[in-house]
């Protein structure tokens, strides 16, 4: 029997197939945790940064941007708190020599009417209870054990007492004792700078964007014209060595960020509501460029999880296919950062406030958001598979505005020279505008389908009409596989709408 794909392995496989997404260095057997984007994805990758810069930025009075630099003075980590606690809890299997992430490796206890039969232990992912509870029943018939299984109680490994640690198996093995207590470790990336390679050299690959705008504070407002509130916006690389990187490129080690640092007044009668804000702000802008509103949600972090700093923290969710996961995260994170880098750099970071009358730090709202986690969703509620005239079909329905490709161009036949010339002459034209393909290769309803299956929203063909008749064109949605007579002018006039609205 065939093996069932999953959604997520057949979103994998169009994102090989159709050029968006390749695995890093894959003629040299690829390395884990870094990906490639190719023809496809990296128009996808930038029409969603410039739709978050032109809504998030340009179209704002109170938002400025930057762009700092990836390798900054070491110092700057140091002040930030990352060099000494910016780390994960890492669990070493000692037979298969595999590495987890202790708070994603989940383990339960197995009990038979009360009896202990052993433990059950499996990396997190959507349906983990449904599989510890396989897991178990499969445990007590291997046991021979008669009686009622109780309730599966999955808690992550670094929850567990050491003793019970010594209990759980390796996934790996299946064997307990492999394991290794839990131990941080660091996640930033180092390298040197200059000719040396000693302890002086030392500086690292920023592990995120936000300390660049931070350490750039007192530089945006003495040029920029800026007044509390306000926002600086950054988008750039960031990396992280991540124990397991997984979910495609949900969780990978260089990655881009599309990140705010929003400025406001200090008291705790001002975050609250520039919080919500943001939060309302955020959700509304995914659902403009296309994610699936019913796939968004909110999970709220309960005070004892939240970093010693921070106010509050609101996660802005989304359902992968492989479950529902943080897209992006908007923190309440007080005035932590700019104190931090006023007392180590001996710098004074304060803002005069000319309405108050008085100095002082200000306080920040911060939503974050991962290129890539946007990319993924963006993908994952743009694929679907759907039916025409009985024949399946696989299409991207990409919003207009983030579609890597905007419009097809086609001549109806490729060997009739007056129907390829004027189809030429459209697509020089559009070029101007949008990103668009032209193309007389098959029969028509295939060159179709392969547009579909690329997501590009619309479809132009020149026929035989648009040269004997009217000079108009049909032009096809994607989505809805209609098609109506438009002249060239009305057809850029309703597409730059759709792209644009």
């Amino acid at each position: 029997m065939a093996k069932e794909i999953s959604l997520i392995e057949e979103i994998v496989a169009l994102a090989k197939r159709r050029g968006f997404v390749f695995q890093s260095s894959e003629i040299y057997g690829g390395l884990n945790g870094f990906f490639d984007y190719g023809p496809l994805g990296v128009e996808l990758r930038k029409n969603i940064k410039d739709a978050w810069w032109e809504d998030m930025v340009r179209r704002r009075d109170d938002m400025v941007g930057l762009d700092s630099g990836i390798i900054m003075n070491p110092k700057i980590w140091q002040a930030s708190g990352h060099v000494d606690g910016f780390t994960d809890p890492m669990v070493d299997c000692k037979e298969s020599k595999m590495r987890y992430r202790a708070d994603q490796l989940f383990a339960s206890e197995v009990k038979v009417n009360g009896e202990s039969i052993g433990w059950v232990s499996l990396i997190e992912s959507e349906n983990m209870h449904e599989a510890a509870e396989s897991m178990a029943e499969s445990m007590k018939r291997k046991a021979a054990k008669q009686g009622s299984l109780e309730p599966i109680d999955l808690r992550a490994y670094d929850e567990l007492s050491s003793d019970e640690q010594q209990l759980v198996p390796s996934p790996a093995t299946g064997r307990p004792g492999s394991l290794t207590p839990p131990r941080d470790f660091n996640m930033m990336f180092e390298t040197h700078v200059g000719a040396l390679r000693d302890g002086s050299s030392l500086c690292y690959l920023r592990p995120e964007t936000a300390q660049g705008i931070f350490a750039n504070f007192k530089n945006v407002v003495d040029t920029g014209r800026v007044k509390v509130p306000f926002g600086i916006a950054q988008i750039g690389k960031a990396f992280r060595n991540e124990i397991t990187p997984r979910n495609f490129i949900f969780r990978s080690r260089e990655f881009e960020q599309m990140e705010i640092e929003y400025f406001i007044p200090p008291g705790e009668d001002q975050w609250p509501k520039y919080h919500a804000e943001w939060i309302k702000t955020r959700k509304d802008w995914f659902s403009s460029i296309g994610l699936t509103p019913e796939y968004l949600g909110e999970e709220v972090h309960p005070q004892h999880k939240l970093a010693h700093y921070a106010k509050a923290c609101t996660d802005i969710t989304f359902k992968f296919p492989f479950g529902e996961h943080e897209l992006e995260g908007i923190a309440a994170r007080g005035n932590f950062d700019l104190t931090q880098h006023q007392e180590h750099s001996g710098k004074n970071l304060e803002y005069f406030d000319e309405e108050m009358k008085q100095k002082y730090l200000p306080h920040v709202i911060e939503p974050s958001l991962g290129v890539d986690r946007t990319f993924l969703a963006v993908l994952c509620s743009a694929y679907s598979v759907d039916e025409i005239e009985g024949e399946k079909r696989t299409v991207l329905r990409f919003h207009p505005r983030v579609a890597p490709i905007k419009v097809g161009i086609f001549p109806l036949v490729k060997n009739k020279p007056v129907l390829v010339e004027r189809a030429q002459e459209i697509y020089k034209l559009m070029q101007k505008r949008w990103n668009v393909i032209y193309d007389q290769s098959g029969a028509i309803g295939r060159r179709y389908r392969r547009i579909d299956e690329a997501g590009v929203p619309f479809g132009i063909t020149v026929d035989f009409d648009t040269i004997e008749g009217d000079g108009t064109v049909t032009v096809r949605n994607r989505d809805t596989t209609e098609q109506k007579r438009l002249s060239v002018e009305e057809a850029i006039a309703m597409i730059e709408v759709e792209i644009n609205p």
